[in-house]
């Protein structure tokens, strides 16, 4: 019977032992598999960067700085006062009112833009004239006069100013009875 105790006793400790070699395999197959993970997750897909070609971009950058473009960030002049005046229409004559903003680019052309107001008002009384209660009545005629706002007004601010300060006409009211 001492014999078989002792069998008991080594087959225990085997299998004991053999959970833990187990455990540690798992363990270190766990490890493994998330170091590959965070290498691949962590290594991006960067190719090599090429020198010769961003030191092209960084002198076409120093190149455009030279240049007297005028990009800045979007600023709104508001009209003064609203625009009223009558259009013809096939069956009738309409009345229409506008309110008008204008899209400039950076601080200098806001001010040019300001200074300018009687200017900019005559240009765009200029190109409303020239409308029709028909054509006004729809998003395409509306559309055509704001460009056609913006060209007469950008001609007017180029010959006096002598760059375009203007870059859009903005519809922020329209009314038509």
């Amino acid at each position: 019977m001492a014999d078989e105790n002792e069998e008991l006793t080594l087959e225990e400790e085997g299998g004991k032992g053999g959970n833990k070699m187990m455990i540690i395999i798992i363990a270190v197959v766990v490890i493994v598999v998330g170091a590959a993970a965070a290498f691949f997750l962590l290594s991006g897909d960067d190719a090599p960067v090429d020198e010769t070609a961003t030191e092209q971009s960084e002198g076409e950058g120093e190149a455009k700085a030279n240049e007297p473009v005028e990009v800045g960030t979007a600023k709104y002049v508001t009209m003064p006062r609203p625009f009223t005046f009558n259009v013809p229409g096939t069956s009738r004559d309409r009345l229409v009112q506008i309110k008008v903003q204008l899209m400039v680019r950076g601080d200098n052309n806001e001010e040019l833009a300001q200074k300018h107001i009687p200017l900019i008002e005559g240009a765009l009384l200029k190109a409303f004239s020239t409308g029709n209660a028909d054509a006004l009545a729809t998003s395409a005629g509306k559309d055509a006069l704001k460009l056609k706002a913006a060209q007469e007004v950008q001609k007017s601010v180029i010959d006096v100013a002598g760059s375009k300060i203007v870059e859009e006409v903005l519809f922020t009211g329209f009314v038509m009875q």
